[in-house]
């Protein structure tokens, strides 16, 4: 089963670390992925650019509005993915808990749902959607 662990963590620490410290933590990222990939369970991944370079896009009565930064203000930002093939939910924590990131931040694991025509509360047949 595809499981999304997002990767949440506050900038500003990050922005306190060292050249080192930094450079460090992005060689484990770099580890744990390939150790990901190579055993078959990381399908995808990567990290993101900064919040500030963030836009929220919303469409409203057919008009779109855009905003600068995220939808909301959080004290942890999310900076990164990783889409993960595992057994079950325990195996996807297993795996998210070796995930550099995670002793700065979180790392919220969700399941994919794939897209697919299911039956409504009501009983009538809808389209899934994101």
């Amino acid at each position: 089963m595809k499981y999304l662990a997002l990767v949440y963590y506050q900038e500003q620490i990050m922005n306190q670390m060292s050249q080192q410290e930094w450079d460090s933590l992005n060689q484990e990222c770099m580890a744990c992925g390939e150790k990901l990939q190579s055993s078959g369970h990381m399908l995808d991944g990567s990290a993101l650019q900064s919040v500030e370079t963030a836009t929220t896009v919303r469409v409203r009565n057919g008009k779109v509005t855009m905003t600068d930064g995220p939808f909301a203000e959080t004290k942890e930002q999310l900076a990164g993915f990783y889409l993960l093939e595992a057994r079950d939910i325990n195996e996807a924590i297993q795996l998210a808990g070796n995930i550099p990131p995670a002793r700065y931040g979180s790392i919220e694991i969700r399941p994919v749902r794939e897209l697919q025509t299911e039956q409504n509360s009501s009983g009538g047949k809808r389209n899934s959607s994101p």
